[in-house]
């Protein structure tokens, strides 16, 4: 597709948008979607954007938090439009049917653009769609859809835009991703005013990256910066002394910072990060135990087990078992 044709330039020809909405997918995505292009109509005061939500079964959508989404029919309903935007959640494997994928194959040349938002590029992906594109994805599927996909050049950004296929990593990079669509098509003016009237203060560049390692409510930038540090480093836990020798600063004070931010020291945090990644993937994915232990820093699946079930009170195949997993 030449740069001409891009869905990102000025225009004042309405943009004619498909929402395919898989099962399981958050309310906060599809509202992260829907409801800036919305605004733009608003503010714009004519119909600079149209969309209509499909679904792989044609009939209302589940949403993770039980709500059912209503759709305009299942995949065929998106003839018509010129971007089609994926947006899936939990299960996407699962609900991702090969008949779907073969149907997002045989479309895809009809669509000027196509994008995917959280686990939506992991859909795409899986139809061959992101091969020789730049990519995004949630953080916490990062390595796993690098590895599953080589064709694809993954990146930690927040959204991509990769010639005629874009990519945001949740659902506040997706509402960063329509702010920059409204904004190229129709001024940065109305993007402001979109912006402003959700009271929106921080609108990111797309490169950014989604985890920008600060924690909410920290008072000591050093402490946000050793917690960024020890979550890139949970495969191979760092000794706290090279913690915070990152930071210029003593064992004695990072024990500090820990205990006046967190009320907890340094190494109970470090445990924290690792066994709630390890929960992640244990819920997310279908990693064998030992290999989950081993990338969150245990030694061995026992030692793993014993710190899972202390912190969670289960041992960790609960999650796999059907049990409640509190």
């Amino acid at each position: 597709m030449a740069v001409s044709e891009s869905v990102f330039t000025p225009t004042p020809q309405p943009l004619d948008i498909a929402v395919l909405v898989l099962p399981r997918a958050s309310i906060l995505e599809v509202a992260s979607v829907l409801d800036p292009l919305r605004a733009a109509n608003r503010h714009l005061g004519r119909e600079g954007f149209r969309w209509r939500v499909v679904s792989p079964e044609g009939g209302a959508v589940p949403l993770t938090c039980g709500i059912e989404l209503p759709s305009s029919g299942g995949l065929a309903a998106a003839e018509g439009a010129e971007v089609l935007i994926c947006v899936a959640g939990y299960s996407q494997a699962e609900v991702a049917t090969r008949s779907l994928l073969a149907g997002l194959r045989r479309m895809a040349g009809r669509f000027r653009a196509i994008g995917g938002v959280d686990a939506g590029p992991w859909v795409l992906a899986r139809a061959g769609l992101l091969d020789g594109h730049r990519a995004t994805v949630h953080w916490e599927d990062l390595e796993d859809f690098a590895a599953a996909f080589p064709a694809i050049d993954v990146v930690p950004d927040r959204f991509v835009i990769s010639r005629n296929r874009f990519t945001a990593g949740g659902a506040v990079p997706a509402a960063d991703l329509m702010l920059h669509l409204i904004g190229s098509r129709c001024g940065a003016g109305v993007a402001g005013r979109v912006a402003d009237s959700f009271l929106y203060e921080t609108r990111a560049d797309g490169a950014r990256p989604q985890r920008p390692g600060l924690l909410p409510g920290a008072r000591d930038p050093r402490l946000s910066a050793a917690l960024t540090l020890m979550s890139q480093h949970l495969d191979e836990p760092l000794d706290l002394a090279v913690v915070a020798g990152a930071q210029g600063i003593g064992l004695r004070r990072l024990e500090q910072l820990f205990r006046e931010g967190l009320g907890q020291g340094p190494g109970a945090a470090y445990l924290e990060l690792r066994l709630q990644a390890a929960r992640r993937m244990m819920a997310d994915t279908a990693h064998p135990i030992q290999e989950i232990a081993l990338r969150c820093g245990f030694a061995d699946r026992s030692s793993f087990s014993r710190a899972f079930r202390r912190r969670f009170g289960h041992a960790p195949r609960a999650l796999r078992s059907g049990k409640p997993a509190a």
